[in-house]
């Protein structure tokens, strides 16, 4: 926490130095997750005749988001958002002749920051590139029970950094708002989760396997930034000048 405090500290430091350059949006944000192979996504565990895979299979995210328009160019960009991942887990035991296939959810909260650079492609469309940190929280445990057996998901910590980037376009209508389409990558530093996957047999003898989860994900990105006039805002500061 100590880490993601001295983040958020030295991205505000240049709020204050740009003064009455910054111009504040808010907007609003759903974003699918996309399964990936490549993203160490799927985890496959094995004791004698008991053996268990867990993948990411999708989920979603959504929340809401704040960006402070420094220059033309640059951007700093916050928000509050959830993320439920969705993960399916089977478990089979040769000898039993026992398999089964069920799905599970593990929910978390996170607090990104980034940095933004805008490229113009048009009158009002624009492509950006972002990077930056997210802090990522868990509120509790994850657990799912089947007929013969059980997967938890214990949480490694409560809180933990992760990194994040980011691609898109938007279109930025003259009175509507903007409009958003990009994907996201999200990474923790650490393993999102230690997960038990336990075996029951006859006599309710437990089998467990053990793994760790990564937590990285790919989402589609769908936002709407709130209309937000620059020329009014300064007015509204100029005439507050004048009467003081």
């Amino acid at each position: 926490m100590r880490a993601s405090t001295v983040i958020l500290l030295a991205c505000l430091i240049p709020l204050s130095s740009w003064g009455q350059a910054v111009v504040t949006t808010f907007g609003i944000q759903a974003k699918p997750v996309i399964p990936f192979t490549y993203l160490d996504s799927k985890v496959n565990l094995e004791r004698a005749n008991v053996t268990s895979s867990i993948e990411l299979d999708g989920g979603y995210a959504f929340g809401m988001c704040v960006r402070v328009a420094l220059t033309k160019t640059i951007a700093l960009e916050t928000g509050l958002g959830q993320i439920q991942r969705r993960y399916s887990f089977t478990l089979n035991n040769d000898t039993a002749n026992y398999s089964e296939t069920a799905k599970v959810r593990y929910i978390g909260y996170e607090l990104p920051i980034t940095a933004l650079i805008f490229i113009r492609l048009g009158e009002r469309a624009f492509m950006n590139a972002a990077l930056g940190f997210s802090a990522d929280f868990y509120p509790s445990d994850a657990q799912r029970d089947v007929e013969r057996g059980r997967i938890y998901m214990f949480r490694n910590r409560w809180a933990q950094l992760g990194v994040i980037g980011n691609l898109g376009v938007e279109y930025r209508t003259p009175k509507s708002g903007t409009f958003y389409l990009g994907a996201t990558f999200h990474r923790p530093f650490n393993a999102l989760s230690t997960v038990d996957v336990t075996y029951y047999g006859r006599n309710f003898f437990p089998y467990p396997v053990r793994g760790s989860l990564s937590g990285a994900y790919l989402t589609a990105d769908l936002r709407y930034y709130f209309h937000e006039d620059p020329a009014k805002r300064i007015r509204k500061k100029t005439k507050k000048k004048k009467k003081e």
